[in-house]
Order: structure tokens, then sequence, then C-alpha cells
């Protein structure tokens, strides 16, 4: 009896194929270190500017899902991810709004400048825990030179970001408790404090 092998149309055998899917693997972007060096983050975009969905990174498969849909017309404003070898209060990374205006996907790495924080508290099912927000500006954007502090956002800018913290949590049951926002300084103690 002859084994017969099913060939793709360019001659590689399927279970060839499926092997070498199977040896590439995504890196495991939570173990990558925080910082880039002194001064700059390693950041990890999960959800890009302009999606009107929360992508969020599963270790256990490696990849990016769906986490949740926003509500009809409402998008990031900017990138959204998480700063690596992190975990706060909620257990997860910790979560960064990367200011730029640059086109990005998930997954893309960015060496980042901490530029602030907003300090939160989050209020789900009479729980409560702090769930801060760190602000941060890529090597090599415009907005780098410009932007040392998020202090300095208009204050437009700070009230339409605190709605959309509101808005996308809403869906969830969750308050949130602005406590304040705090330059990089603090931005970065918060980042030392909680990194891995």
């Amino acid at each position: 009896m002859v084994e017969r092998n099913h060939f793709s149309r360019d001659g590689l055998s399927l279970q060839r194929c499926y092997l070498a899917a199977e040896a590439y693997h995504m890196p495991n972007f939570l173990k990558l270190p925080t910082w880039a060096d002194k001064t700059q983050i390693f950041a990890v975009v999960e959800t890009p500017r302009g999606s009107r969905c929360k992508l969020e990174y599963d270790p256990k498969h490696r990849a990016f899902t769906l986490a949740k849909p926003l509500l009809a017309g409402l998008t990031y404003p900017y990138d959204w991810g998480f700063i690596p070898s992190t975990k706060a209060e909620d257990g997860d990374p910790l979560d960064v709004l990367i200011i730029h205006d640059a086109g990005t996907y998930p997954g893309l790495v960015l060496r980042c400048k901490p530029i602030g924080v907003l300090e939160i508290v989050q209020n789900s099912k009479g729980n409560k825990e702090r769930n801060d927000r760190i602000f941060a500006v890529p090597d090599r954007s415009p907005f780098e030179g410009d932007l040392q502090d998020v202090r300095r956002l208009p204050a437009r800018a700070v009230d339409e970001l605190e709605k959309f913290f509101e808005t996308t949590n809403a869906l969830e049951d969750k308050k949130l408790e602005f406590l304040g926002w705090r330059g990089p300084r603090q931005a970065i103690k918060t980042i030392e404090r909680l990194s891995k």
C-alpha cells in the first residue's frame, strides 16, 4: 500500500505547513522587560487608536482577542496597551495610553517616555481597587519633544479622556473615582512599584 501525501498548491505537504506554523510562536509579551533604558519603558499595543472594540493579549494562547465592543460611536483616542513585567492591583499588567498619531497594530512594542499617570479607584461589585493609567509618548514621536507632562494637556482633552474611561467601564458596571493627574515622576514611581 502506498502512503499518500496531501500537497498544497505550492507543493509543500500540509503536514509540513502545520509543523512550520507550530514552530512559530508569538512572544509572551507579558515577560518582555519593563524598561528599555534608564528613562524609557516598553509599551505593548493591544488596541490601536481608532478601534471600536477593546482587544487584549491572551498569554495562554499568545494571541490578541476581543475583550469587548465599545458603545456605538466610541473609539479609542490613542493606542491602548500595557507595560510588560508589571502587575497592578487588579492582577493585570499596568495599563498605558500611548499619545501619538501614527498608525499601529496589536503586538507592536514601542519605546516610550512616561509623561504622567491618572490615579483611579475602580469600584466593581462592591470591590474597590486601584487601576491607574500611565500616559506615555513614543520615542521619536513629534509629541515626545512637546509633551513632557500629561498635566499640560488642554483641559478639554483631560475631560474627554476621563469621559472615555468612564464610558468604556460603564458597560461592565464599573464606576471610576479619579484621584488625580500626576506628572512623570509619579508615573515612574508607579511603574517601579508595580514592576515584577
